[in-house]
């Protein structure tokens, strides 16, 4: 049986236009800011699906919150459409890229994260951060793991690499346990 994985945070950059007129896109755009003394970007927030758009001046379009790549398109859908409608000149289709998918999970044991700090790769410093941070190399991601037994994955492309990062990790764990037996 597979663990029970969600996807919590997918964040996807894509490229929308080319020198967008920031100050009357935030005109137009219901939810949205534009302070360039604080940040280079506008930055709109859509209720449905829940995202942050983040638009900067060059096209370029960056997309946090969403639960899905595809969740992210329909945000992305939206925020052009809106755009074309008020002239803009946008590409209607361009190509979504994934840069970052963060997954949770239950180990469904608590883990000794003392034990487990003494492998390669991993850094616990409980005064400083409740949580063992322990760096895969295949898939290249950052696994959070709590005496708790819940898990942050990050640093996901997709969402197999997940399983496969938990798949690991049980692994290690059992080989471990075993060890101390």
């Amino acid at each position: 049986m597979k663990p029970d994985i969600k996807i919590v945070n997918v964040v996807v950059s894509t490229k929308i236009g080319n020198d967008i007129d920031l100050e009357y896109a935030a005109d137009i755009l219901d939810n949205a800011e534009y302070e360039p003394e604080q940040f280079p970007g506008l930055v709109c927030r859509l209720s449905e699906p829940k995202v942050a758009l983040l638009i900067f001046r060059s096209g370029k379009l960056n997309c946090t919150g969403a639960k899905s790549k595809e969740e992210a398109e329909i945000a992305i859908k939206k925020v052009i459409g809106y755009l074309k409608e008020a002239g803009f000149e946008i590409d209607e289709n361009p190509e979504v890229k994934v840069q970052n998918m963060v997954a949770t999970a239950e180990l469904g044991i608590e883990p000794n994260l003392d034990d487990i700090a003494t492998l390669e790769g991993t850094e616990y410093e409980p005064e400083q951060f409740p949580g063992l941070v322990y760096r895969l190399d295949n898939p290249k991601v950052v696994v959070l793991i709590f005496g708790s037994g819940k898990v942050v994955i990050t640093g996901l492309k997709h969402k197999e690499d997940a399983y496969i990062a938990l798949e690991k990790i049980l692994n290690t764990l059992k080989e471990m346990e075993e060890e101390f037996l």
